[in-house]
This record gives C-alpha cells, structure tokens and sequence, in this order.
C-alpha cells in the first residue's frame, strides 16, 4: 500500500511542478522574466507564494527548469534529426537550419523567450553545457554515420562535432545571432552550413 501511496504521491508532486511551471512559461512569455515574480505566478495559479516555494525554492529555479524543459524538447529535435534516413551530410544539413530556424523564431516571435534564454547564458547553468553536451553526442553519432559511409574523410567523431558545434554558434547562440541579422558582411547560415560540412570532408 505504501508504494502505491508513493507513486500517487509522486504523481501529485509532478502534477503541482508542471502547473507551476506551465503558469511560469505563460507569464514570461507575456510581461518577461524580470517583470514577473513567484507572487505573479503565485497569482495566476491561485495560490500563496508559500505553496510555490513548497516545489521551487526561487525564481531561478523555476526558470532553470523551464529552460530544461525547453531544451529537452530541442535535444529531442536533434534526435529525430539524427535517426533520418537519409545521408550524414543532409542530416547536418538539417540539424543546422533547424537550429538557426529556432533562435530566428526565439529572437523574432518570442522576444520574451529571448529574454529568458539570454539570462540563462549569462549565469551560465549546467542545464546550458547539459544542453551543449548532448548536442555534440548527435552530432558526433551523424559525422560517425558519415565517416562509416565515405562521405567524410577519417577523423576522430568527438572533436570533428565540437568544432562543427562551434562553428553554428552565429547561427544557435541568441545574442550572437541577433548581432549578426541582416548584416550584409557576416556569412548567410546556408554559407556557414556548407563551409562546415566541406571541413567534414578534407
């Protein structure tokens, strides 16, 4: 009985955690992350800031487990990215629009999400290298592919993805990103894409 007890207990937790995260997603979104505070989430779910501070002890960490949730979804991506049946380089191919196509979405649609995702880098969480490290995993598993099929030349998967990782960061990282829109003397994606995959072939 007790173990059942346990689960419903831990369902019950789960269910109160994506609440408060769900109304927390939502009011970023709307005001931004510094206008809102625990009391404003607090507000919208109907509660005392005392029940919010049961599952979070701050705001920070309610923001820190938005941000994992959100790039759970993106690693995710990544994955489905990866499993294609289709070339190694086209993969990459992928993976990069994909990538920019997201920071584009965040820096143009959502600048509120901007906001949250700059502030993330900039107290530089482990939920961010979590993030970076899972990335150069898919990505070494494609350039693996790629090696294993001819289509890139003999190298050591694990450095050739940090590099290919890195050299997205005009095209992934918000705040570079955003500097570089619609200069005419910084490299298009389609340009930094292709140059990237040409290095996996040399």
């Amino acid at each position: 009985m007790s173990d059942i007890a346990d689960r419903v207990a831990d369902s019950s937790r789960q269910e109160n955690v994506n609440r408060i995260l769900d109304a927390a997603d939502r009011l970023f979104r709307h005001y931004g992350y510094s206008k809102t505070n625990v009391a404003d989430i607090a507000r919208d779910l109907g509660m005392s800031p005392a029940n919010i501070y049961r599952f979070f002890g701050s705001k920070s960490e309610i923001h820190q487990a938005l941000m994992e949730r959100m790039l759970t979804h993106r690693n995710d991506l990544a994955m489905e990215i990866a499993r294609l049946p289709i070339s190694a380089e086209e993969r990459l191919r992928r993976y990069g629009h994909e990538e920019h196509q997201f920071t584009i979405n965040v820096l143009t649609d959502q600048k509120k999400v901007h906001e949250m995702v700059v502030v993330a880098l900039e107290h530089q969480w482990g939920v961010i290298e979590k993030h970076i490290d899972q990335l150069h995993i898919v990505l070494a598993k494609i350039i693996s592919d790629g090696i294993a099929a001819g289509e890139f030349v003999e190298q050591d998967p694990e450095i050739a993805a940090r590099c290919f990782g890195a050299s997205m960061v005009a095209l992934c990282h918000p705040q570079v990103a955003a500097q570089c829109m619609n200069k005419e003397n910084r490299a298009t994606a389609d340009e930094l894409i292709e140059f990237a995959i040409r290095a996996l072939k040399k």
